[in-house]
């Protein structure tokens, strides 16, 4: 494995492993304690490992060389199974939680060893909070100058996003869990506990709705950060034979992966010769700057204001015609 590779999963395998830990523990805590809320956090826990597996199983798809069947790569791939994710800490998560403090509430029982609980949870806050930490700072290692909730909606990374997500939830549902099993044990009434687990749930709901949405959007095709753009038309001004930019089109095809077309006019004495060295002067300019720029298309057009002025040439001469023929039948009249 690559420096590079490491770098993009490290952030993963760390919670992985700090997340199987804790879900061991809280399972044996849920059985001595019969407590619901700790049997959503166990299983919350479980959901985020599976879910970091398929977050690894993702990394490395995406990193597949392009072939004659992906032409641009594979690294939607990512996309797709941070999609999954959202879908199953939604449904495994989530809704299995809510179910289970539902029935927790229907069916109070009195929680047991709150003790055990309590300290298991608090052990756990200790762990998912580091790992939380971990994880903002490799967010503002990323996001530069970024606002923090900005860099959430609009970066690419969505690997990063998910983990981030999932931990943050984790920490909120260990307070929630903490509460939870504290009132149960103090006021005697198990529907406390079931409540807990309700909320636990609504939160893992949120956050898995909140995923899905930022995750579509990549994965039906999201052009790439404002910056690309910008680069593109400061590129093309430095380079002798450009014009004018008609338009530039992004497309994220994968972390760190983007595709550029451009159509551009460019001086009318240039050879093709001349216009292909020019071009060929842009693209490694721009790739020199941001080499996550794999696929750059330039597309040679007419001068602007020459087909302006062409089309309003036809236009009048047009008009002209329609004027003359309709004069013509009144004369002969």
């Amino acid at each position: 494995m690559s420096k590079e590779e490491e770098n993009s999963t490290a952030h993963i395998i760390q919670s992985l492993a700090v997340n199987l830990l804790i879900a061991v523990v809280k399972a044996g805590a849920a059985f001595f304690t019969r407590s619901g809320s700790m049997l959503a956090e166990a299983l919350h826990s479980f959901s985020d490992c599976g879910n970091q597996l398929l977050l690894l199983v993702g990394v490395r798809q995406a990193k597949k060389p392009p072939d004659a069947a992906h032409p641009f790569g594979y690294g939607r791939a990512l996309y797709f199974w941070s999609f999954m994710v959202a879908l199953l800490l939604f449904l495994g998560g989530g809704m299995f939680s809510v179910y289970e403090g539902i029935e927790k509430v229907m069916h109070p029982a009195e929680v047991e060893h709150v003790w055990i609980g309590v300290a298991i949870l608090l052990v756990s806050m200790g762990l998912e909070g580091a790992a939380t930490l971990s994880n903002i700072k490799e967010l503002n290692k990323r996001r530069g100058a970024v606002p923090f909730m900005r860099f959430l909606r609009q970066t690419k990374d969505s690997d990063l996003v998910v983990v981030f997500a999932e931990n943050s939830a984790a920490v909120f549902g260990l307070v929630l869990a903490v509460l939870a099993l504290g009132l149960a044990a103090v006021t005697h009434d198990g529907r406390w506990d079931g409540a807990g687990s309700i909320g636990i749930g609504l939160v893992l709901v949120g956050v898995a709705l909140f995923l899905a949405v930022e995750v579509k959007s990549l994965l039906i095709g999201e052009s790439a950060d404002d910056v690309i753009e910008k680069a593109v038309r400061e590129h093309a001004g430095r380079t002798s034979g450009f014009r004018s930019i008609i338009h530039v089109r992004t497309v994220q095809q994968g972390p760190g992966e983007v595709l550029v077309a451009v159509k551009a006019t460019f001086d009318a004495e240039l050879t093709v010769t001349l216009l292909a060295e020019r071009i060929n002067v842009f693209e490694a300019s721009l790739r020199d700057e941001h080499p996550e720029v794999k696929w750059l298309y330039v597309e040679p057009d007419t001068l602007r204001e020459e087909a302006e002025a062409k089309a309003a040439e036809a236009a009048a001469a047009r008009a002209a015609r329609e004027a003359r023929a309709s004069e013509a039948p009144e004369a002969s009249s």
